[in-house]
């Protein structure tokens, strides 16, 4: 059972500095090019690479209210990829909270609603609204055959080369990433700077309150923020404020994702990650702040597996 409590911003601001990415190692040229070529290297020979059409991923999975509440429960992971379609499932058996349903037919995107109130979770609300992660390909990592880096000329993608930096101690290559349709999240791709192996990528999105004559805040590059998630266009109760007021009383709300990837195994010719840490965090325009964590340890990877074309249709 899932139970609330207050967050401590104290909590969160030292959770974010733990995790917090520094830019103090000395500089090291790289073109971007050449980076994204070590790293497909890293993964595999190119006619492994590209023998793979589909894959099969399974494991076990938990999920943690870390701030803004308290609860852990026990499921399953799933994710099956084909080309550049891919769903993603984060299973629990919990009336609450069932998890995480994500689709893409690499067009169309779906998340589904998996609350005891028949509504997306925070997460998949924010996937939802800002969806560059899933149609880009590139939540999931180098676990999906839709990741982007496997044909960035056929994403037309732009990446550019930010540099060295420390992530809990080890020196990693940042990559920036930015969609062909732009996006306003800043999307940065990191990779282990002795193996190039991607270990973690981090999208980050401030979005400042601008009221409308409904009771959804407006979203940079198109859609709305349910009201859920935007807490309507009330403050302090005082619904019956000017939106200038509001809007005055009110400060930028801020998401982060962060995938991490970790105890990467070969097989069949490819070397990839079988622990995948998922991190979501929000801050609303009113303070209140409430991180999740998915933390999944995948046992079987199979590649090549016939898939069910139902599995990638958005309802």
């Amino acid at each position: 059972m899932l139970c609330n409590s207050v967050s401590h911003r104290a909590y969160i601001l030292l959770s974010l500095a733990v995790l917090a990415i520094s830019s103090t190692a000395p500089a090291v040229e790289l073109k971007p090019e050449e980076l994204v070529a070590k790293h497909l290297d890293a993964i595999g020979s190119a006619d492994a690479r590209k023998a793979i059409k589909s894959r099969a991923v399974q494991g076990t999975a938990q999920y943690k209210i870390l701030v803004g509440g308290a609860g852990t429960m026990d499921g399953k992971a799933v994710l099956v990829s084909e080309q550049n379609k891919v769903h993603l499932l984060l299973k629990f058996a919990n009336n609450l909270y069932r998890g995480e349903q994500i689709v893409t037919d690499g067009n169309r995107i779906e998340v589904a609603a998996t609350t005891q109130e028949k509504t997306r979770s925070p997460f998949g609300d924010f996937l939802y609204t800002q969806d560059a992660p899933v149609h880009e390909g590139l939540l999931g990592g180098v676990l999906s055959t839709a990741w982007p880096l496997l044909n960035l000329d056929e994403r037309k993608a732009k990446v550019s080369y930010q540099g060295v930096k420390t992530v809990d101690g080890h020196q990693v290559f940042d990559l920036r990433y930015k969609p062909k349709k732009g996006s306003d999240q800043e999307i940065d791709l990191f990779f282990d700077q002795e193996t190039f192996r991607h270990v973690m990528t981090v999208y980050k999105i401030s979005i400042h309150p601008h009221i409308s004559s409904g009771s959804t805040y407006e979203v940079p590059g198109g859609g709305s923020l349910p009201p859920q998630m935007s807490q309507g266009a009330s403050v302090d109760g005082q619904s019956g404020s000017s939106p200038d007021v509001v809007q005055a009383r009110q400060q930028d709300t801020r998401y982060r994702i962060e995938e991490r990837f970790s105890d990467f195994k070969t097989a069949d010719g490819l070397t990839l990650p079988t622990h995948y840490n998922l991190h979501f965090s929000r801050e609303l325009q009113s303070g209140a702040t409430s991180v999740y964590e998915w933390d999944v340890n995948f046992n079987d990877i199979a590649e090549n597996v016939t898939l069910d074309p139902r599995n990638f249709q958005p309802k």
